[in-house]
């Protein structure tokens, strides 16, 4: 049997449990999945736990992977499960969920019993070495109703050294951690009274602009024609669309003069709309509409995250309408647009593809989705992109094609994606019509894409993996003046005022600090580029140049440093 990270985090989370209760008698347990990056456990017991206790926790969790007993998987009746589970009153409510006739798998390892669906690794040893991280509190159930357990967190690495070098990428993903750098490189900050919501200050604002100007650019040159859709719009057009039934609890509603009316989560209908505002020829299709629209969503504030995940929004978003011979087409047009920008961020390589089928909660007949994820499959083939498929995780409307990026750190994170979409169009929706060659009118079909995602969320990454230190084209200040003394402040600023005359984003530190001082500051805020400009280099006409992580690179005239930045600019250096 091979064995997964997943299933050694997973069985980590069991022997967790064990030692804990084998140190701590009467303890309570409740569940202990595996997640991303490691696994955590929930308990209930009297002694508060903290990291003074994570040594005698950890070395009973390696006594007990040194046992190298057998996880053992059994099918019981609820009956025998319940005798097993006497006294452990979190399970025994966990066990009166799960409906009646079915399967109930449980495994035993050593005296330790779980009712769990796995799977484990077949051999306790086959863990390898685990370290616990954190606690926290966590409400059962997560509801705030209901009693606050100890959650524990743990890692797990194929041996000592494994995880080690994972406590490594740990530390070293806290330093690069943009809540911390966003600050530090003063960007953006975030207010605990308007939770969700980003303040973007001049710096944070200049990449943010960057960004768009660079998508914008992209798009345009790819045949797609920019729109801008109303931020609020009626219920009865989210009615229409479908979103009201299946996605109210996270819309935020307001009222006026008697009719409900809703901030948008997604640029959809507005786009479809736009398409509709008059008859169209197939001669019109495909039409690509782009649409850096705001979206807002409720989400809960306890999966906020940073600019990860917001509550405001803007993603660089897309509709293509187009006839059903057209999509594959259109899914490999799409796929070389997004392979190129990844290529500018140095996330062309170990790109991961995951195609998303129906989910239960969906609109339309299964027919039509069969087709839709067909159609979808063949056209990511036809792109030269292979796939996997992620059961049931596809939009409530249609398949979708999920890209996922690999960071600096080694760090999945999904962006791109490109959904098929038979059923906004439908005349059971919004009814999207065409006049096609028959003279008949036809639905169209609907691509919705997005190559970053949301643009907050792609910062956040950008931040990580630059660890703040954006290349050239992105940095919010690229190239900073220092004059050595007042004296040559005029001379500063003439060499600010030229550069920034040829569209570089350049600021002066004029201050009475020494130039060491200045230095430090410009290397410390992640400046590409300082500029000395001294007695000496006035008089010749000249600034030396220091450029970030390669240090002094000598005198140089201005025409001839402009040159470079252009040279940098035009590889995205």
């Amino acid at each position: 049997m091979d064995i997964t990270e997943e299933m050694r985090r997973h069985s980590a989370a069991h022997l967790t449990a064990r030692a804990v209760c084998n140190l701590f008698p009467g303890t309570q347990t409740d569940i202990g999945p595996a997640t991303d990056d490691g696994f955590y456990y929930d308990f209930d017991l009297e002694h508060r736990l903290a990291p003074e206790d994570f040594p005698a926790i950890e070395k009973e969790i390696a006594r007990l992977i040194a046992l190298d007993e057998p996880f053992v998987r059994a099918e019981m009746s609820r009956a025998d499960v319940a005798a097993r589970l006497d006294g452990q009153k979190y399970k025994l409510e966990r066990l009166a969920d799960i409906p009646e006739g079915e399967t109930i798998s449980t495994y035993t390892v050593g005296d330790y019993f779980e009712m769990c669906r796995g799977p484990h690794v077949e051999h306790s040893a086959q863990i390898g070495a685990v370290k616990l991280m954190k606690v926290a509190g966590s409400y059962y159930r997560g509801d705030e109703n209901n009693k606050m357990l100890q959650r524990v967190y743990g890692i797990v690495g194929k041996d000592q050294a494994d995880l080690d070098a994972y406590i490594a990428r740990l530390e070293e993903a806290k330093k690069r951690d943009h809540r911390r750098l966003g600050v530090e490189l003063d960007l953006f900050h975030l207010d605990p009274e308007d939770p969700g919501q980003i303040f973007w200050h001049p710096k944070g604002w200049a990449i943010y602009v960057a960004l768009q100007d660079y998508m914008r650019d992209k798009i345009v040159k790819d045949g797609y024609q920019e729109v801008n859709t109303p931020a609020i719009m009626p219920r009865s057009l989210w009615e229409r669309s479908g979103h009201w039934d299946h996605y109210k609890a996270n819309m935020f509603v307001t009222e006026s003069e008697k009719r409900v009316f809703a901030v948008k989560p997604m640029n959809c209908p507005g786009a479809l709309e736009i398409f509709k505002s008059r008859m169209r020829s197939y001669k019109d299709l495909p039409l690509r509409l782009a649409e850096f629209g705001h979206c807002a969503r409720n989400e809960p504030s306890g999966t906020l995250h940073g600019i990860m995940r917001v509550r405001g929004f803007v993603q660089d978003d897309a509709h293509i309408i187009c006839t059903e011979e057209q999509i594959e087409e259109e899914v490999a047009k799409f796929c070389r647009l997004l392979k190129d920008v990844y290529k500018d961020f140095g996330f062309d390589k170990n790109l991961l593809v995951k195609l998303s089928t129906m989910p239960e909660d969906h609109v339309g007949d299964e027919a039509t989705w069969q087709h839709a994820e067909a159609a979808l499959a063949a056209a990511c083939k036809a792109s030269g992109m292979d796939y996997v498929i992620q059961p049931g995780e596809g939009a409530f409307y249609g398949p979708k094609l999920e890209f996922t990026l690999i960071d600096a750190l080694g760090r999945p994170w999904q962006c791109g994606t490109i959904q098929l979409d038979y059923q906004l169009p439908s005349a059971e929706r919004l009814n999207a019509e065409y006049i096609g060659p028959d003279s008949q009118k036809h639905h169209p079909v609907m691509l919705h894409r997005a190559v970053l995602g949301s643009l907050e969320r792609f910062i956040g990454i950008l931040i990580e993996h630059y660890a703040g230190a954006f290349p050239l084209w992105l940095s919010p200040e690229q190239v900073r003046v220092l004059p050595i003394t007042d004296k040559q402040v005029p001379y500063a600023e003439s060499i600010r005022d030229s550069l920034a005359a040829k569209g570089f984003r350049v600021g002066i530190d004029a201050s009475a600090d020494k130039l060491g001082a200045k230095i430090r500051a410009g290397t410390v805020e992640k400046v590409p580029y300082l500029l000395v400009a001294g007695g000496r280099d006035e008089a010749a006409g000249v600034v030396s140049v220091r450029k970030r992580g390669a240090g002094d690179l000598g005198a140089m005239k201005l025409e001839v440093f402009i040159a470079k930045l252009d040279e940098d600019l035009k590889n995205k250096q």
